[in-house]
């Protein structure tokens, strides 16, 4: 499967636009991560408990908007975009997109 961000596959002709393929998950924060989290804003530096939640998240996401591309028989993602939105102070929803297209 091929991930573009780009609206075209290079040196590919398209033949058939399938749909949008969508995938994405809601992950909320551990109480844990949380403390250890306030300790490194005082600090400062990276918090990397947040940053493998998002990484894991991000991936997730990814993976499920492949999925649905595969059930469309799509042989790639073209113009891919990923969004980030906050559900409550707790949890964070992260979504991939793109149009699924048939190759030539």
């Amino acid at each position: 499967m091929q991930i573009m961000t780009i609206e075209a596959v290079p040196d590919r002709e398209i033949a058939a636009v399938l749909g949008i393929a969508r995938g994405s998950t809601v992950r909320a924060k551990h109480i844990g991560s949380d403390i250890v989290a306030s300790l490194r804003n005082i600090v400062g530096g990276e918090v990397k408990e947040y940053a493998a939640l998002l990484a894991g998240a991000r991936e997730q996401a990814m993976d499920r908007m492949i999925d649905q591309a595969v059930d469309l028989n799509a042989d790639a993602i073209i113009g891919v975009r990923m969004e980030t939105s906050t559900i409550t102070q707790a949890a964070s929803e992260v979504v991939f997109y793109g149009t699924a297209v048939r190759l030539k």
